[in-house]
Protein backbone atom coordinates (compact mmCIF):
# COMPACT_ATOMS: atom_id res chain seq x y z
CA UNK A 1 0.00 0.00 0.00
CA UNK A 2 2.79 2.20 0.76
CA UNK A 3 4.53 1.54 -2.05
CA UNK A 4 1.23 1.92 -4.42
CA UNK A 5 0.41 5.01 -2.47
CA UNK A 6 4.60 6.62 -2.94
CA UNK A 7 4.32 5.85 -6.95
CA UNK A 8 1.35 8.20 -7.08
CA UNK A 9 2.79 10.64 -5.27
CA UNK A 10 5.53 10.36 -7.83
CA UNK A 11 3.69 10.50 -10.61
CA UNK A 12 1.51 13.30 -9.44
CA UNK A 13 4.75 15.41 -9.00
CA UNK A 14 6.33 14.00 -12.92
CA UNK A 15 3.17 15.60 -13.88
CA UNK A 16 2.69 18.61 -12.29
CA UNK A 17 6.43 19.54 -13.06
CA UNK A 18 5.33 18.72 -17.01
CA UNK A 19 2.60 20.59 -16.75
CA UNK A 20 4.66 23.60 -15.09
CA UNK A 21 7.31 23.62 -18.35
CA UNK A 22 4.88 22.92 -20.88
CA UNK A 23 2.59 26.19 -19.41
CA UNK A 24 5.43 28.53 -19.30
CA UNK A 25 6.82 27.25 -22.65
CA UNK A 26 3.13 28.38 -23.68
CA UNK A 27 2.87 31.94 -21.93
CA UNK A 28 6.02 32.69 -23.75
CA UNK A 29 5.12 32.06 -27.07
CA UNK A 30 1.17 33.47 -26.48
CA UNK A 31 2.93 36.78 -25.29
CA UNK A 32 5.20 36.58 -28.03
CA UNK A 33 2.56 36.01 -30.51
CA UNK A 34 0.32 38.71 -28.65
CA UNK A 35 2.27 41.23 -28.54
CA UNK A 36 4.39 40.40 -32.17
CA UNK A 37 1.73 39.09 -34.56
CA UNK A 38 0.73 42.52 -35.69
CA UNK A 39 4.30 43.78 -37.13
CA UNK A 40 5.18 40.52 -39.41
CA UNK A 41 4.05 41.67 -42.92
CA UNK A 42 5.21 40.71 -45.90
CA UNK A 43 7.44 44.02 -46.28
CA UNK A 44 8.97 43.40 -42.71
CA UNK A 45 10.12 39.84 -43.86
CA UNK A 46 11.47 40.91 -47.53
CA UNK A 47 13.15 43.80 -46.73
CA UNK A 48 16.30 45.36 -45.33
CA UNK A 49 16.39 47.72 -42.23
CA UNK A 50 16.62 51.34 -42.71
CA UNK A 51 16.25 54.65 -40.56
CA UNK A 52 18.79 53.54 -38.79
CA UNK A 53 16.50 50.35 -38.16
CA UNK A 54 13.66 52.24 -36.86
CA UNK A 55 11.92 51.27 -39.94
CA UNK A 56 12.02 48.45 -43.06
CA UNK A 57 12.18 44.88 -42.47
CA UNK A 58 14.81 42.21 -40.95
CA UNK A 59 15.30 39.80 -44.42
CA UNK A 60 19.11 40.47 -44.45
CA UNK A 61 19.26 39.11 -40.49
CA UNK A 62 16.61 36.05 -41.65
CA UNK A 63 19.14 35.05 -44.57
CA UNK A 64 22.22 35.56 -41.83
CA UNK A 65 20.73 33.25 -39.61
CA UNK A 66 19.97 30.48 -42.46
CA UNK A 67 23.38 30.59 -43.31
CA UNK A 68 24.70 30.80 -40.07
CA UNK A 69 22.81 27.67 -39.33
CA UNK A 70 23.58 25.84 -41.86
CA UNK A 71 27.15 26.66 -41.93
CA UNK A 72 26.92 24.96 -38.40
CA UNK A 73 25.24 21.60 -39.10
CA UNK A 74 27.36 21.32 -42.31
CA UNK A 75 30.99 21.35 -40.05
CA UNK A 76 29.84 20.57 -36.72
CA UNK A 77 27.04 17.22 -37.63
CA UNK A 78 30.28 15.35 -39.86
CA UNK A 79 32.73 16.10 -37.59
CA UNK A 80 31.02 14.85 -34.09
CA UNK A 81 29.50 11.88 -35.86
CA UNK A 82 33.15 11.08 -36.41
CA UNK A 83 34.49 11.55 -33.28
CA UNK A 84 31.48 9.14 -31.37
CA UNK A 85 32.03 6.57 -33.98
CA UNK A 86 35.41 6.77 -32.70
CA UNK A 87 34.92 7.09 -29.35
CA UNK A 88 32.27 3.96 -29.56
CA UNK A 89 33.17 1.84 -31.70
CA UNK A 90 36.76 1.84 -32.16
CA UNK A 91 38.24 3.70 -29.22
CA UNK A 92 39.52 1.12 -26.06
CA UNK A 93 37.77 1.67 -22.45
CA UNK A 94 41.12 3.15 -21.13
CA UNK A 95 41.92 6.21 -18.73
CA UNK A 96 42.31 8.39 -21.95
CA UNK A 97 39.38 7.87 -23.54
CA UNK A 98 37.35 8.32 -20.48
CA UNK A 99 38.95 11.81 -19.72
CA UNK A 100 37.88 12.88 -23.41
CA UNK A 101 34.17 11.86 -22.48
CA UNK A 102 34.48 13.56 -19.54
CA UNK A 103 35.94 16.53 -21.24
CA UNK A 104 33.50 16.90 -23.89
CA UNK A 105 30.51 16.67 -21.28
CA UNK A 106 32.08 19.65 -19.16
CA UNK A 107 32.49 21.54 -22.70
CA UNK A 108 28.92 21.56 -23.02
CA UNK A 109 28.83 23.54 -20.13
CA UNK A 110 31.23 26.60 -21.14
CA UNK A 111 29.54 29.68 -21.76
CA UNK A 112 29.06 30.88 -25.20
CA UNK A 113 30.50 33.95 -24.73
CA UNK A 114 33.90 32.31 -24.00
CA UNK A 115 33.17 30.15 -27.31
CA UNK A 116 32.92 34.06 -28.49
CA UNK A 117 36.12 34.83 -27.19
CA UNK A 118 38.33 31.52 -28.51
CA UNK A 119 36.42 32.46 -31.94
CA UNK A 120 37.67 35.49 -32.57
CA UNK A 121 41.28 34.71 -31.00
CA UNK A 122 41.45 31.35 -33.56
CA UNK A 123 39.50 32.32 -36.41
CA UNK A 124 39.32 36.31 -36.55
CA UNK A 125 42.36 36.81 -36.10
CA UNK A 126 44.81 34.24 -36.17
CA UNK A 127 43.73 32.33 -39.07
CA UNK A 128 42.48 36.02 -40.74
CA UNK A 129 39.20 34.59 -41.24
CA UNK A 130 38.25 38.12 -40.35
CA UNK A 131 34.75 38.76 -39.09
CA UNK A 132 32.60 36.52 -41.19
CA UNK A 133 30.51 33.99 -42.16
CA UNK A 134 32.91 31.60 -41.60
CA UNK A 135 34.40 32.25 -38.85
CA UNK A 136 30.79 32.86 -37.15
CA UNK A 137 30.16 28.96 -38.18
CA UNK A 138 33.51 27.50 -37.07
CA UNK A 139 32.74 29.16 -33.60
CA UNK A 140 29.17 27.97 -33.35
CA UNK A 141 30.20 24.39 -34.51
CA UNK A 142 32.91 24.03 -32.08
CA UNK A 143 30.13 25.57 -29.53
CA UNK A 144 28.33 22.45 -30.45
CA UNK A 145 30.18 19.90 -31.16
CA UNK A 146 29.99 18.04 -27.68
CA UNK A 147 26.12 18.26 -28.36
CA UNK A 148 26.11 16.24 -31.40
CA UNK A 149 29.09 13.64 -30.08
CA UNK A 150 26.85 13.07 -26.89
CA UNK A 151 24.00 12.17 -28.58
CA UNK A 152 25.51 10.27 -31.41
CA UNK A 153 27.59 8.11 -28.95
CA UNK A 154 24.34 7.19 -27.34
CA UNK A 155 22.34 6.80 -30.31
CA UNK A 156 25.14 4.68 -31.49
CA UNK A 157 24.82 2.61 -28.05
CA UNK A 158 21.54 1.76 -28.47
CA UNK A 159 22.10 -0.41 -31.42
CA UNK A 160 21.93 -4.15 -29.90
CA UNK A 161 25.05 -5.41 -29.80
CA UNK A 162 24.02 -8.38 -31.19
CA UNK A 163 23.64 -6.74 -35.03
CA UNK A 164 27.31 -6.10 -34.73
CA UNK A 165 27.84 -9.80 -34.25
CA UNK A 166 25.52 -11.08 -37.09
CA UNK A 167 27.17 -8.48 -39.38
CA UNK A 168 30.73 -10.07 -38.36
CA UNK A 169 29.86 -13.36 -38.04
CA UNK A 170 28.53 -13.03 -42.22
CA UNK A 171 32.29 -11.37 -42.71
CA UNK A 172 31.68 -8.38 -42.82
CA UNK A 173 34.83 -5.66 -41.85
CA UNK A 174 34.20 -3.90 -38.70
CA UNK A 175 33.73 -0.20 -40.94
CA UNK A 176 30.95 -2.42 -43.08
CA UNK A 177 29.23 -3.45 -40.18
CA UNK A 178 29.18 0.26 -39.01
CA UNK A 179 28.39 2.00 -42.21
CA UNK A 180 25.30 -0.47 -43.06
CA UNK A 181 24.11 -1.74 -39.68
CA UNK A 182 25.03 0.53 -36.62
CA UNK A 183 24.48 4.08 -38.41
CA UNK A 184 21.50 3.49 -40.09
CA UNK A 185 19.65 2.06 -37.10
CA UNK A 186 21.38 5.29 -34.72
CA UNK A 187 20.52 8.04 -37.66
CA UNK A 188 17.03 8.73 -35.79
CA UNK A 189 19.33 9.27 -32.82
CA UNK A 190 21.60 11.33 -34.06
CA UNK A 191 19.17 13.45 -35.55
CA UNK A 192 17.73 14.35 -32.21
CA UNK A 193 21.52 16.09 -31.43
CA UNK A 194 21.39 18.41 -34.91
CA UNK A 195 17.97 19.35 -33.92
CA UNK A 196 19.56 20.37 -30.10
CA UNK A 197 22.65 21.86 -32.38
CA UNK A 198 20.04 23.80 -34.50
CA UNK A 199 18.08 25.03 -31.59
CA UNK A 200 21.35 26.44 -29.56
CA UNK A 201 22.68 27.72 -32.95
CA UNK A 202 20.05 29.39 -34.28
CA UNK A 203 19.40 31.47 -30.72
CA UNK A 204 22.86 32.35 -29.68
CA UNK A 205 23.79 36.37 -29.30
CA UNK A 206 27.70 36.06 -27.80
CA UNK A 207 29.69 34.10 -30.14
CA UNK A 208 28.35 35.61 -33.44
CA UNK A 209 28.83 39.17 -31.50
CA UNK A 210 32.68 38.31 -31.78
CA UNK A 211 32.95 36.64 -35.05
CA UNK A 212 30.29 37.93 -37.46
CA UNK A 213 27.23 39.88 -36.82
CA UNK A 214 27.04 43.55 -38.38
CA UNK A 215 25.32 46.04 -36.62
CA UNK A 216 22.99 46.85 -39.64
CA UNK A 217 24.18 45.77 -43.42
CA UNK A 218 21.29 47.14 -46.13
CA UNK A 219 22.59 44.02 -48.44
CA UNK A 220 23.21 40.39 -48.22
CA UNK A 221 26.22 38.49 -48.06
CA UNK A 222 28.06 37.45 -51.10
CA UNK A 223 30.75 34.56 -49.93
CA UNK A 224 31.52 33.07 -46.68
CA UNK A 225 34.10 35.53 -45.93
CA UNK A 226 31.39 38.87 -45.52
CA UNK A 227 30.11 39.71 -42.64
CA UNK A 228 26.12 39.25 -42.09
CA UNK A 229 22.95 40.27 -39.41
CA UNK A 230 21.66 37.95 -37.74
CA UNK A 231 18.18 37.69 -35.79
CA UNK A 232 19.77 37.20 -32.03
CA UNK A 233 21.93 40.21 -32.28
CA UNK A 234 19.46 42.25 -34.83
CA UNK A 235 16.79 42.20 -31.48
CA UNK A 236 19.19 42.80 -28.89
CA UNK A 237 20.73 45.66 -31.19
CA UNK A 238 17.18 47.20 -31.36
CA UNK A 239 16.34 46.21 -27.68
CA UNK A 240 19.35 47.95 -26.16
CA UNK A 241 21.27 50.70 -28.46
CA UNK A 242 18.13 51.42 -30.77
CA UNK A 243 16.00 53.96 -28.89
CA UNK A 244 12.20 54.47 -30.17
CA UNK A 245 11.50 51.46 -31.91
CA UNK A 246 8.30 49.98 -31.87
CA UNK A 247 7.86 47.17 -28.97
CA UNK A 248 5.67 45.08 -31.28
CA UNK A 249 8.56 45.00 -33.82
CA UNK A 250 10.31 43.67 -31.05
CA UNK A 251 8.39 41.15 -30.26
CA UNK A 252 7.89 40.66 -34.42
CA UNK A 253 11.71 39.71 -34.44
CA UNK A 254 11.97 37.86 -31.74
CA UNK A 255 8.81 35.64 -33.20
CA UNK A 256 10.50 35.25 -36.37
CA UNK A 257 13.69 33.86 -34.52
CA UNK A 258 11.61 31.17 -33.09
CA UNK A 259 10.20 30.60 -36.66
CA UNK A 260 13.45 30.06 -38.06
CA UNK A 261 14.43 28.10 -35.78
CA UNK A 262 11.81 25.73 -35.51
CA UNK A 263 11.41 25.37 -39.18
CA UNK A 264 15.06 23.54 -38.74
CA UNK A 265 13.39 21.38 -36.07
CA UNK A 266 10.67 20.36 -37.80
CA UNK A 267 12.59 19.13 -40.96
CA UNK A 268 14.85 17.65 -38.85
CA UNK A 269 11.63 16.16 -37.10
CA UNK A 270 10.09 14.52 -39.82
CA UNK A 271 12.86 12.84 -41.31
CA UNK A 272 13.57 11.44 -38.06
CA UNK A 273 10.13 9.96 -37.86
CA UNK A 274 10.27 8.39 -41.36
CA UNK A 275 13.63 6.60 -40.37
CA UNK A 276 12.23 5.15 -37.44
CA UNK A 277 9.16 3.82 -39.29
CA UNK A 278 11.65 1.68 -41.41
CA UNK A 279 13.04 0.75 -38.06
CA UNK A 280 12.44 -3.13 -37.25
CA UNK A 281 13.30 -3.26 -33.39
Amino acid sequence: MNAHRSEKIAFGLLFAATVVVVAAVLFILGVLIKNGIGAITWEFLTTAPRDGMRAGGIFPAIVGTFYLILGTVVFAVPLGIFAAIYLNEYAADNMLTRLIRLAIINLAGVPSVVYGLFGLGLFVIFLRFGTSILSGALTLSIMNLPIVITATREALSSVPQSFREVSLALGATKWQTIRHVVLPNAIPGILTGVILEVGRAGGETAPILFTVAAFSLPFLPHSIFDQCMALPTHLFAISTEVPNVSLSVRYGTALTLIGVVLFFNLFSIIIRMRLRRRRQW
